[in-house]
């Protein structure tokens, strides 16, 4: 009798594995599709939602509303993937270091585009392609495009924390990654720009997203390091484009 019993809760048991087993996987897949919905959602509405409503999709031109558009999706985002990030969120301690360095950010998102951006070279654009916009940034260009490299670090960090949170491994969570920010971004190509330079940012998309995971699990303030990275190949670009499309350059390097 003792043996009958022990072999019911054992299968018991194993049927509650199963059953969480079956849930976490229901789970993963809401939040995987969820956010890869969101992501596309969010970028479509860029390109075709807001001139629809009569908002010119450029960073230079309509810097307020579009950085309200990506400030609404971020909120959208941290509503969404609350019950995730509360998990991780608990895991981090009130530091000195976390505040210098979230307050050493901010003074790069502000000085570069306010003082460093007016000092480079004027762009003589010779190519016979459209260039993308951040070749031509102004200051008001960083305004928005910060608010939506916050949004789309709320998304990658709500992807990676969900996946170590099922002990997938450091690896698997970096191809994900690398999957998802780099497929991302072939809806530039609603942008009207040449095949090369979609196929070059979504080859740099998955570099970059190799690169978040370990930045925001291994890495102490890792998600302050990870947005800063993102936010950094913008600014990047955008010396790059001033230092070899001047005017009295005699080789042009793409942006």
């Amino acid at each position: 009798m003792n043996t009958a019993h022990s072999a019911q809760n054992d299968a018991s048991r194993g049927s509650r594995s199963l059953a969480d087993v079956h849930r976490q996987r229901a789970q993963l897949a809401w939040i995987l599709g969820f956010l890869a919905s969101v992501w596309v959602v969010s970028d479509a509405g860029y390109y075709l939602l807001l001139p629809m409503l009569g908002i010119k999709a450029s960073y230079n031109a309509s810097p307020v509303a579009i950085a309200i558009y990506y400030g609404l999706w971020a909120a959208i985002a941290l509503v969404a993937f609350w019950r995730v990030y509360r998990t991780w969120w608990t895991s981090y301690e009130n530091r000195l270091s976390t505040y210098v360095l979230v307050s050493l950010a901010f003074a790069v998102l502000l000085l570069f585009p306010g003082y460093a951006l007016p000092l480079l070279p004027p762009i003589n654009w010779a190519e016979p392609w459209r260039p993308p916009e951040v070749v031509f940034a102004t200051p008001w260009y960083f305004f928005p495009k910060s608010i939506e490299i916050l949004f789309q670090q709320l998304l990658i960090t709500a992807m990676v924390i969900a996946l170590s949170d099922r002990q997938w491994r450091l690896w698997t969570i970096s191809l994900a990654s690398a999957t998802l920010f780099g497929g991302a971004h072939v809806l530039v190509v609603l942008d009207t720009v040449p095949a090369v330079y979609v196929v070059r940012l979504m080859t740099l998309g998955a570099a970059f997203g190799l690169v978040f995971p370990y930045l925001i699990l291994r890495v102490r303030d890792g998600l302050a390091y990870s947005y800063l990275t993102h936010w950094c190949y913008y600014a990047l670009t955008v010396i790059m484009a001033h230092m070899f499309y001047t005017p009295n350059a005699t080789v042009g390097a793409g942006a």
